[in-house]
């Protein structure tokens, strides 16, 4: 990675080495981007990929509701899923054994961020179940920015062999855990959603509005860079995280788990270890009148 002042700079790769490695064939690189409906739904393999992607991806629905990184069991969206689930769904786009996965996604309006965070939600993922897993720095625009092609139409891949046996729950924290954590457990709760949510002045993800009590607001977006949709560089990440405590344990939110791991994983690239992502997040707490909440727009 060309920016050594990363804790784990292995965990992005740039265009020139993602050319790299699909020159030298032992690169896997999955396509996640997200154009949802409203019933959450992916549309991007028609409207997005099949229109102009990277020569050589493969399209990873991860983003629809009931998509390739998420437990087909739960009633909510984007649950934690299981090894044999994930074996399943990578051998199905391709994936071999020893492969290194590069995950990339496009995001035409950097501002609303669209692409990143479901990089980061399938890096998390995908990383903590022992695969060898990286997301390419600045995504499609920035491949293409670059002067390197695109391609279009649709793409079928040849069925890989690789195999995931861990589970990875270490990563993954449950409302029991944000619970206990409020209640004195002693970790810190990153809210990672824009700041208008976190105040409840915006539409909540159930029936209530705001954040979890007790709950510090980290949003998401400033911590990518808004007009290449590139992580900032080690020191300005380190300005934007600087409200959390890295003493402790942490466990990062948002809506539906997505934009939470963009937090998890700009932690976890500037050397933090041992974060855990709520996955349930607000689509589950907020639903439950018994968990507390917190709306500053009701005080207004």
């Amino acid at each position: 990675m060309s920016n050594p002042s990363y804790a784990h700079p292995e965990f992005l790769v740039t265009v020139d080495e993602l050319d790299v490695l699909l020159a030298s064939g032992g690169a896997s690189v999955l396509d996640v981007t997200a154009r949802l409906t409203g019933s959450l739904d992916n549309v991007a393999e028609e409207r997005c990929f099949n229109e102009g992607h990277i020569p050589g991806s493969v399209f990873f629905d991860v983003p629809s509701a009931k998509g390739a990184l998420s437990d087909q069991g739960e009633d909510l969206p984007w649950m934690w899923p299981s090894p044999e689930h994930v074996t399943e769904q990578l051998r199905q786009v391709g994936v071999n054994e020893g492969d290194k996965v590069v995950l990339v996604a496009s995001t035409p309006r950097p501002e609303i961020d669209s692409g990143t965070m479901w990089c980061t939600r399938a890096w998390w993922t995908l990383h903590h179940m022992g695969v060898d897993v990286a997301i390419l720095h600045g995504g499609v625009e920035g491949w293409a920015a670059s002067g390197r092609p695109l391609e279009t139409g649709a793409v079928t891949a040849e069925r890989g062999n690789i195999s995931v046996s861990v589970r990875g729950l270490e990563a993954r924290a449950t409302k029991e855990d944000v619970l206990a954590a409020i209640n004195g457990g002693g970790a810190c709760v990153i809210d990672a959603l824009p700041a208008d949510n976190f105040n409840g002045v915006d539409d909540g993800y159930g029936p209530r509005r705001g954040h979890i009590t007790g709950a510090t607001n980290v949003p998401f977006r400033s911590l990518v860079d808004g007009e290449t949709s590139a992580f900032w560089p080690a020191d300005i990440l380190g300005e934007r995280l600087a409200a959390i405590d890295r003493e402790r344990p942490i466990i990062s939110y948002c809506g539906g788990a997505i934009a939470a791991t963009v937090v998890a994983f700009a932690l976890a690239l500037t050397g933090q270890d041992g974060v855990r992502v709520y996955d349930g997040s607000l689509m589950e707490w907020s639903r439950d009148d018994s968990l507390p909440m917190t709306d500053p727009s009701s005080n207004a």
